[in-house]
């Protein structure tokens, strides 16, 4: 089967499973808070990677090594994940897809601070053109920037340091071993702080379902963008990867009667347009070394 159409069936998987991450986030909203939706979803996390880990045989690659490390990266992510799920119950989805697809941008910022590396003139470039994207997206001074744009554009930042700290980690640590604590860390993340008000709203049979769902589709569209990006090269994959935008606007307009105006699309054209523009300069630098 040709690379391409491979990558684009594991791209179909992650996109529906983000999606129904977004739905079943937004759903959960009228019951559980954003602490308890977390500590839920990583419960279940932990139930599915833990079988994993013994059906394939490699809790060997659970270790304590760089422990420290992990709980960087999991608190950084446990954050950055709570905003996502309080942004698609405040905004439209489209608008916390658009806003969250900045990511990129921000690793390409942060990445000569933490991990040393070079800041290249097409960098620069892209992360411009993204942030003129941003101010598209959000239009300050055309429309009130809320809670729900700030906190979108706050998992992007928190998103950007779980990759760059990703990285770091996988020089010394295994994929399973990533897992196990990304999802154990959080479950306990999610407990304390769901339970600093003293009380934990417990599943109901309506939520429940809810709940699971977003444990799944979460390690699924993680699993399935992996897949991707070890059959077909990043300028593939990342393209494909924006075929969430208009996916997540048709579910909010059909589900949540949502309108998805001009703006965020002229908006999220630019972000993909920087995104592009820094993949395909990374993709040539590779193939003249």
């Amino acid at each position: 089967m040709n690379p391409t159409f491979r990558a684009a069936l594991w791209m179909t998987g992650a996109i529906a499973s983000f999606s129904s991450m977004a739905v079943a986030g937004r759903e959960l909203g009228a019951v559980h808070d954003t602490f308890e939706i977390m500590m839920y979803r990583s419960i279940v996390g932990v139930l599915l990677v833990s079988v994993l880990l013994s059906v394939r045989g490699k809790w060997a690659q659970v270790s304590t090594r760089s422990l420290g490390l992990h709980i960087v990266r999991n608190t950084v992510h446990f954050t950055g994940q709570n905003l996502w799920f309080f942004a698609v119950t405040a905004i439209p989805l489209a608008q916390v897809f658009a806003i969250e697809f900045t990511q990129p941008l921000w690793v390409i910022l942060l990445s000569p601070l933490l991990l040393g590396e070079r800041m290249t003139p097409v960098r620069v470039i892209s992360a411009l053109i993204g942030f003129v994207g941003i101010l598209i997206v959000a239009r300050p001074g055309a429309t009130e920037i809320g809670p729900g744009v700030m906190a979108a554009g706050g998992c992007a930042i928190f998103f950007a340091l779980t990759t760059i700290a990703t990285k770091r980690l996988t020089r010394v640590a295994a994929v399973g071993g990533i897992m196990f604590w990304l999802t154990f860390m959080q479950a306990i993340l999610g407990l304390a702080a769901s339970a600093f008000d003293g009380a934990v709203a417990l599943p109901t049979l309506q939520s429940l379902p809810w709940l699971v769902l977003v444990g799944l589709a979460g390690l699924v569209a993680h699993f399935c963008v992996t897949n991707a990006l070890a059959i077909a090269p990043a300028t593939v994959v990342i393209p494909m990867d924006f075929a969430r935008l208009p996916t997540i606007a048709v579910v909010g307009m059909v589900l949540y009667n949502e309108t998805v105006n001009v703006w965020i699309l002229v908006g999220a054209v630019a972000i993909f347009a920087a995104n592009y523009l820094n993949i395909l300069a990374e993709s040539r630098k590779f193939r003249v070394a």
